[in-house]
């Protein structure tokens, strides 16, 4: 996403929290899937050239979300992730043009992550510690 050094945080919350968060930051009293709360605007972005922001993402909603679309919950989290990580790097979808434009995008970044989806990802096997005796 051309930021190899960037860092963000995730929070996964329910609707009851991200509906506050809703409301006290964008006066929209309720809930939503996923939120962007970027770092890279406004004074103060030189302390933290590297943080990206925060994305807060509704497990509630993530999860009826997937049962809609007849999906995984991984997949839409997933999906959930990588749109809040494009709103961090400045992406909006406010438009129409912009919302066809980002979903392209974000299935693009999906499908470069998990090429053979986010279900059928395997997991590095760790090697087992060993215990010196």
């Amino acid at each position: 996403m051309g930021h190899p050094d960037a860092e963000c945080g995730v929070l996964v919350v329910n609707d009851k929290r991200i509906a506050h968060l809703n409301g006290t930051f964008r006066g929209i009293t309720a809930p939503t899937d996923v939120l962007a709360f970027a770092m890279q605007e406004g004074p103060g972005v030189e302390w933290v050239p590297h943080l990206l922001g925060d994305v807060v993402i509704s497990a509630e909603r993530a999860l009826s979300q997937a049962q809609e679309r007849g999906h995984s919950l991984a997949s839409e989290l997933c999906f959930l992730l990588v749109h809040g990580l494009l709103h961090l790097l400045g992406w909006e979808d406010t438009t129409e043009a912009g919302r066809r434009k980002m979903l392209r995008a974000q299935k693009r970044i999906v499908r470069h992550i998990f090429p053979d989806g986010v279900d059928n990802c395997r997991t590095r096997e760790r090697p087992k510690a060993h215990i010196a005796r």
